[in-house]
């Protein structure tokens, strides 16, 4: 949000903007206390009230905040995509996880973004991604061995599937060193993201210098993640050799190939750089898959008939044998499900952006300086793209009704030049951990519904579990 309301920009004798609508909210404090309280609720209710471009406000006067929320997919597509250059990362949001983790592709912007995305587009390939199967195949195959011992056959999605998907990501990056950086991460990651949004959202900020209780607890955090970090990669520069372009052979790890990164004409990464990289990728790498897991793998145990479907699948298509990449594209229902679930539960419900233009969208003009959020949690549950938007049914991603829907009617993984580096590793990772967990158990849920909130990521603010009942057929033991 920014800190005041933008200047007009307005050139005289031009007519008029419309008036963008909103909510009032409370005399003094506007919608603060909605916002606080629950954001996703209250940008939903936003978009029934008032449409599809609003105008918000929070806090008192003289420290208002006021910016503006584009829910249209041909809003969302001028934002992100076809205006992308108008709309940029300097919201205070990401400042403050620039501040906290580096400058690296998630927050870097202009000739810097460029040059990071040349550099490291080439290991994120869908070759070289595919190599990365084996990696996910074994930390899934630890997980259901590890859940038969579960107590009184249940188990948490939440922590489960960031633990899975945080040591995924780790041994991907690291190899060996996969299990220090997963209790560092488990350490620190929750008090840094606490931190980054707390600040990102406050109209006055205590400087980062001072010692405060706050200040000195990200501090440690976010040393001893740069420790780590520093650690690894001296370790990694000093015994890699230039990546080649080619598969990565037996043993090589993604951060030894970023450390060898390089063209004639960007460089290479210095020691920071590739640091700034490895912290985004742990956390954002596994966070937000952590998310599609655990809401896809829920939402099944809720629905015990969309489950039986998708376990028919993945007995057809894998039998007794482990999956690989090359079964991403025969297990269609199972991904129609993933991506249904990533409907429901986008793992980034909302996206924020600055205007350095005056645009018009909509028909409203948004002036430059305002701060502009797109969220996919709202444009997935507009009922006139998707019909009984609360209602759990992967038959909406079958291919005839994905190839009728507006592009940006659904985009958990943002869009335009900005979009994930990391989606096609996230849709590998997902699917071949769900297939192996789905192959093993069938579960029911415990907890009906799951309460979330919107941090830098989507966080579930309560309990996700399910019981487990162990499965007899032949595909049970597979993966071991």
């Amino acid at each position: 949000m920014p800190l005041t309301e933008p200047p007009s920009h307005r050139q005289p004798g031009s007519p008029a903007p419309t008036a963008i609508p909103g909510p009032a909210g409370l005399p003094l404090l506007g919608s603060l206390l909605d916002l606080r309280r629950d954001s996703l609720a209250t940008f939903l209710d936003a978009q029934r009230a008032h449409g599809d471009v609003v105008r918000l406000q929070a806090g008192p006067p003289g420290l208002r905040s006021v910016f503006y929320a584009v829910f249209s997919p041909e809003g969302v597509q001028q934002i992100l995509a076809s205006q992308a250059t108008t709309f940029r990362k300097d919201h205070p949001l990401y400042e403050e996880v620039r501040q906290s983790f580096g400058n690296g592709l998630l927050t870097s912007q202009d000739a810097d973004y460029l040059r990071q995305r040349r550099l490291v587009q080439p290991l994120f390939t869908k070759r070289r991604v595919d190599g990365y199967a084996p990696a996910v195949t074994t930390e899934a195959a630890t997980t259901v061995d590890r859940w038969r011992t579960a107590e009184d056959g249940t188990v948490d999605l939440v922590p489960e599937m960031n633990r899975l998907a945080l040591r995924t990501v780790a041994r991907i990056l690291f190899g060996l060193d996969a299990e220090e950086a997963v209790a560092a991460i488990h350490r620190c990651a929750p008090v840094i993201n606490a931190y980054v949004v707390q600040r990102a959202y406050v109209p006055v900020k205590i400087p980062r210098s001072w010692p405060t209780p706050a200040n000195r607890t990200a501090r440690a955090a976010t040393d001893e993640l740069n420790a780590l970090c520093d650690r690894i990669v001296a370790t990694r520069r000093a015994a890699s050799g230039p990546a080649d372009g080619a598969a990565p052979a037996q043993g090589d790890d993604l951060l030894a190939l970023l450390s060898a990164a390089g063209n004639e004409q960007d460089g290479s990464l210095d020691a920071k750089e590739v640091r700034e990289q490895v912290l985004i990728f742990l956390l954002a790498g596994h966070e937000t898959t952590a998310t599609s897991l655990a809401f896809t793998l829920h939402l099944l145990a809720r629905h015990p008939e969309e489950q039986a479907a998708v376990r028919e699948e993945i007995d057809r298509v894998l039998g007794e044998r482990t999956p690989t990449a090359a079964d991403l594209d025969r297990l269609p229902y199972l991904t129609q499900a993933l991506k249904e679930s990533m409907r429901l539960y986008p793992a980034a419900p909302v996206v924020s952006r600055r205007a350095v233009a005056d645009t018009e969208i909509g028909g409203h003009r948004i002036p430059a300086g305002a701060d502009v959020i797109v969220a996919p949690w709202v444009t997935h549950r507009n009922p006139a793209l998707w019909e009984d938007p609360e209602r759990f049914d992967p038959r909406r991603f079958a291919p005839e009704r994905e190839a009728g829907r507006h592009r940006y009617a659904w985009f958990p993984f943002g869009g335009g030049p900005r979009a994930c580096i990391g989606q096609h590793f996230s849709m590998l990772e997902s699917v071949l951990a769900l297939a192996m967990l789905l192959r093993a158990y069938e579960l029911t849920a415990v907890d009906e519904q799951v309460p979330v909130a919107a941090g830098i990521t989507l966080q579930a603010t309560g309990p996700a579990r399910v019981r487990l009942h162990p499965r007899t057929t032949a595909g049970a033991g597979a993966g071991e």
